[in-house]
């Protein structure tokens, strides 16, 4: 009996002492393989990290104003006091232009003064360079400048008929019929004037490629320089004496007189108001 129920505990004992190193054994292999599997996902992890930052774009840098960059050309077509004309302007830094352009305009009209029918042309004829500096951004500028070429003035034909009278510095002639009084007349100012100007508006925007400008100043042009030549005989109120007009000093005293009338008459001229507006394109 006893021999039985000590094989009976040895029979127990075996699978117990097979079954618990098992254990012990499992739980060891199962440790490293945690941490290998553990740090298999760290690294999976860090590296799917990684690849997300790679793969994930650089914020894109701010760009860099065109408007900084000299060298941008714009074009423009404007209406003026000085006439129609166009421009071209040309950006050396954010703040600066360069711009110059040409205006023409034609006025033809007869009129009498004095006696005397004239027949008129206004000839408006310039061409003009400024600096334009925007203070405070690129709307706002001043500009000032010069026009390198001022052809301002006007011309005229002056006729008074044979037996019409006419007046000269206070003095009064009667046209020659056998030889009535003719001349030519012509005004202009200085060929080279200052001008300052201000204006909204910019030829060489920094973005947009439509733009405009609009300009408001004054050419400071001189005194107006008036010109009369007289041909023809003048006569006195009898018609029985008869001079030539364009040797006589008495007459030619009384022309000097006359030009400095309408010098005067002008005198407002000497700063002629610039207003101007006009579109443009920038390249």
């Amino acid at each position: 009996m006893r021999r039985t129920k000590k094989r009976k505990y040895e029979l127990l004992l075996c699978p117990l002492m097979i079954f618990v190193p098992a254990c012990c054994l499992a739980a060891k292999d199962e440790g490293p393989h945690r941490a290998e599997s553990e740090v298999r996902l760290d690294s999976s992890s860090a590296t799917a990290e990684g690849r997300t930052r790679d793969e994930t774009p650089d914020a894109p840098s701010p760009r860099r104003s065109k408007r900084e960059d000299a060298g941008h050309l714009g074009l423009g077509m404007r209406l003026s006091t000085l006439g129609a004309g166009a421009e071209v302007a040309v950006s050396l830094n954010s703040r600066v232009n360069v711009r110059g352009g040409f205006n023409i305009f034609q006025y033809s009209r007869g009129f009498n003064h004095d006696g005397i029918i004239y027949k008129g042309q206004l000839n408006l004829r310039s061409g003009e360079a400024h600096v334009d500096w925007y203070p405070l951004g690129y709307a706002f500028h001043l500009s000032p400048g010069l026009l390198l070429y001022n052809g301002n003035g006007a011309t005229a034909t002056a006729n008074v008929p044979g037996g019409s009278t006419f007046t000269l510095g206070g003095a009064t002639y009667t046209s020659d019929p056998a030889n009535p009084v003719t001349g030519r007349g012509k005004l202009d100012f200085l060929k080279v004037a200052p001008t300052a100007m201000f204006g909204l508006g910019n030829l060489v925007p920094p973005t947009s490629h439509f733009t405009f400008n609009f300009d408001m100043g004054v050419a400071f042009q001189g005194s107006a320089r008036s010109k009369l030549n007289l041909a023809g005989s003048a006569c006195d109120a009898t018609g029985a004496i008869c001079v030539n007009a364009a040797t006589d000093p008495t007459i030619q005293a009384n022309v000097l007189a006359e030009q400095t009338k309408i010098n005067n008459k002008l005198s407002p001229f000497k700063y002629y108001p610039i207003i101007s507006f006009g579109f443009g394109y920038r390249f």
